[in-house]
């Protein structure tokens, strides 16, 4: 257990902006996730230090906080100059073919496999954390899966859109 908030940030931070980046899929939003997860937490600390639990409760923050987020932005938006390249994220270790392509799915979709596969939770939380149905969470997941296994099909034999 943690005694205090310092030591709780200065564990978990690296763990939090991963977990936050997986989310997103974004290194400036991952950090901005992770800060306002955190400056949540110290104002609740004392609540949540006695139930031991405060890194599930920076998650859980931080799940409802991207959720609402993409919510609120989920319109396009349009932009005078468009960009001469994507930015890539040349420093996260892991698959990155992976990371790719979950970035190419709707953020809705992206959440349920994160929280469900990253995470391992139950398609009951994650509905409760996404406030959805337990239908829409499978729904949304099967989705995903078909999208992804349709863009690796493509990969594979070379047919990419």
């Amino acid at each position: 257990m943690f005694v205090e908030f310092a030591d709780f940030v200065a564990a978990r931070a690296d763990a939090l902006y991963r977990y936050g980046y997986v989310l997103t899929g974004h290194a400036e939003d991952a950090a901005d996730l992770v800060q306002e997860a955190l400056l949540r937490l110290g104002d609740a600390w004392p609540r949540v230090q006695r139930r031991d639990d405060p890194e599930g409760y920076v998650r859980t923050t931080m799940a409802r906080l991207h959720i609402s987020t993409w919510r609120r932005l989920r319109r396009e938006r349009l932009v005078a100059e468009v960009p001469e390249k994507p930015y890539t994220q040349d420093g996260f270790s892991g698959d990155a073919g992976l990371w790719h392509e979950l970035k190419g799915l709707p953020p809705k979709q992206r959440a349920v496999l994160v929280l469900r596969y990253y995470e391992g939770l139950p398609d009951q939380e994650i509905a409760e954390l996404l406030g959805v149905s337990r239908g829409t969470v499978r729904s949304q997941a099967a989705r995903a899966l078909d999208k992804l296994r349709v863009r690796v099909a493509e990969l594979e034999t070379g047919r990419v859109r």
